[in-house]
């Protein structure tokens, strides 16, 4: 049974889930909204930042909150007020803001500097909600010691009422290291620019790609120039080809070819491949990269490949079968072996005996809207494209919703 606590630290909060009083869960922590004080007295918290649903978050006053344990915070209503949440004047976010941040203290008469890597909230008698303790390690030039970890009062800590310069982004990597892309591109949304540049240098590559890959362009081309060029040509290669297109796309031509000539030739040749088309055709959406097995694999190797975590879920809803070579572009294109198939076949069957023959491919010049009607017609999750009977890509519906959708609307305030 959860425990009740008038004690929070904000970090280790994050993700925790939110229920209305019926026990239906709602949503999940994503940060905490403050107000900080002209005096150094701790800052009032005003409420949660929560994440009810993919792209969207909603702000939900501490009045609502009735209690806050180790793995759930209850609300007192299950009625929400659902406006995109944004930062207010004189409003600072805990995760976002202040983890992190470069701060003084002393200790037995001696000056201390550190680095804030958690932050706690406590609730008085009236039910109200402060910012009273800071986690802060200590800083060392020692690379054989780690600093040590000082529980104190936010009285004792200064440096906490402004924003600084070069404030690193290792609390906030940790604090958000579990979300999935898309919520980490939603939080990033709701940072100032400084911070998303501190968050963005500190990522790892493929981290960096996941996340661009879920930003808009205008995101991605802000984020992009804060990056050196190195670091932007390894950040390419990690984006999937069809992501890593779109974002060239929205460059100037000469920053387009500039980027291309330094990407490793291999990394390079699938997104030069769909740079070629047409705006607005299957071509210029597809991905480079579907799971592609020959006629004699068996329906064990194609389930495993399935089951590789890192595949996205339209890819994994089906197999392309070619013949030799397997890399786009292929040999003869065969058929498709669906994922539902595959699961009723035993599994030393071969895939010759398990085809699709009956999904006619596409062309990679063929428009969007002509895409949108295959995948429509035949309750298709992804269509393989195909240019002188050889496999050279397939489009999934996420493809086709991100082009037809109208452009910001993954900033959607409704």
């Amino acid at each position: 049974m959860a425990v009740t606590v008038t004690r929070a630290y904000i970090a280790q909060l994050a993700g925790t889930a939110i229920f209305d009083p019926n026990g239906d869960q709602v949503g999940r922590v994503s940060d905490v909204v403050v107000r900080p004080r002209s005096d150094a007295k701790p800052p009032t918290v005003l409420g949660l930042v929560a994440e009810i649903q993919a792209f969207r978050r909603i702000f939900i006053p501490m009045g609502r909150v009735t209690s806050v344990a180790g793995d759930a915070v209850v609300l007192s209503t299950g009625t929400l007020n659902l406006r995109k949440f944004q930062t207010r004047p004189g409003e600072t976010l805990v995760i976002g803001e202040l983890l992190d941040r470069r701060v003084r203290f002393a200790r037995e008469g001696r000056q201390y500097a550190g680095l804030v890597v958690d932050v706690a909230m406590e609730s008085d008698r009236s039910g109200d909600w402060r910012l009273t303790r800071i986690a802060v390690r200590e800083h060392t030039k020692r690379l054989s010691r780690r600093g040590q970890l000082y529980q104190l009062a936010w009285e004792d800590v200064t440096g906490l009422a402004a924003g600084q310069e070069d404030q690193g982004a290792a609390g906030l990597i940790e604090a958000t290291e579990d979300l999935r892309a898309a919520d980490l591109a939603n939080l990033v949304r709701g940072l100032p620019l400084r911070r998303r540049v501190d968050l963005a240098l500190a990522l790892e590559d493929d981290r960096l790609a996941d996340l661009l890959e879920e930003l808009s362009a205008h995101d991605q081309i802000e984020l992009i120039h804060s990056l050196e060029q190195d670091r932007v040509v390894r950040v390419l290669g990690e984006m999937d080809p069809d992501d890593a297109a779109d974002l060239l796309n929205a460059m100037p031509t000469a920053e387009k070819l500039e980027l291309l000539s330094l990407m490793e030739p291999a990394e390079a040749a699938p997104v030069r491949q769909l740079l070629q088309y047409r705006e607005g055709t299957a071509g210029s959406i597809m991905t480079s990269e579907p799971i592609i097995l020959p006629p004699d694999a068996t329906v064990a190797e194609a389930l495993a490949m399935i089951r590789v975590q890192s595949q996205p879920q339209t890819m994994a809803a089906q197999v392309f079968v070619c013949r030799p070579p397997t890399a786009t572009p292929t040999g003869r294109y065969l058929g498709i072996a669906f994922f539902q198939r595959l699961l009723r076949e035993p599994p030393s069957d071969l895939l010759a005996s398990c085809l699709d023959t009956d999904i006619d491919p596409l062309d990679p010049n063929v428009p969007l809207i002509e895409v949108t009607r295959q995948l429509a017609a035949y309750d298709l999750v992804a269509v393989p494209v195909v240019r002188d009977d050889r496999l050279i890509g397939a489009v999934t519906v996420d493809d086709v919703l991100d082009h037809l959708l109208p452009p910001g609307w993954r900033e959607r305030d409704g």
